[in-house]
């Protein structure tokens, strides 16, 4: 198996005031709606955390393998799980990815020396929550996390990655308080569903 994708649900939301991945997104829920692009994108999805008790909106969900230790270790939880060589690993608060962007993203992974694909912006700052992987840097993250490490660009600082050029930021807009969720919904409802307009990336990458 070439591909898969997952979405990270294992935050705690305490900025937003309730679990952020169960917002109402249209018909459907936030995390359901961040999880069909992705799925769209890798073939398949599967849920990394946990949501409220009777909240799963019928996708698979794996534990996290060390619950409050962040990101980090849903990354390395999705990658332990995953039967495929190349692993799109997204946060449930980004809404407006799209399919094109993210089998973009997918696509230049595969073509790429290295065990990771990160977008970057021009300042160097990484997006390592919109990210691909390999397989095989479960093992390493399971090392990095038992040092005590928890930040995943310190984490990546030490793996062989390679940075995907991006400079448009629309895409990797995330919804941490209330008051970002009411701004979305309102951007949201004035532009009209799906007429975002696709982020600008360099398509380079380099180790």
């Amino acid at each position: 198996m070439q591909r898969a994708g997952f979405v990270l649900v294992g935050g705690s939301s305490s900025r937003m005031g309730r679990d952020k991945a169960l917002l109402p997104y249209g018909d459907a829920t936030l995390v359901e709606h961040v999880a069909a692009q992705v799925a769209a994108a890798a073939g398949c999805v599967t849920l990394v955390g946990s949501l409220a008790r009777g909240a799963q909106p019928g996708l698979p969900v794996i534990p996290d393998n060390l619950p409050g230790c962040g990101p980090l270790a849903g990354i390395q939880a999705a990658l332990a799980a995953s039967p495929a060589d190349w692993n799109l690993v997204v946060a449930c608060d980004m809404p407006a990815l799209t399919v094109s962007f993210l089998k973009d993203l997918l696509s230049a992974a595969e073509s790429a020396v290295a065990d990771a694909l990160v977008p970057a912006w021009p300042s160097g700052w990484l997006e390592p929550l919109c990210a691909v992987y390999r397989r095989e840097l479960a093992g390493p993250l399971a090392d990095i996390l038992r040092r005590g490490e928890r930040q995943v660009a310190q984490a990546l600082a030490s793996l062989r990655v390679a940075r995907w050029s991006i400079t448009q930021p629309d895409y990797f807009e995330n919804l941490n308080t209330s008051h970002d969720w009411a701004r979305h919904s309102c951007l949201r409802l004035g532009r009209g569903r799906g007429s975002a307009q696709r982020p600008v990336h360099a398509g380079n990458s380099r180790p």
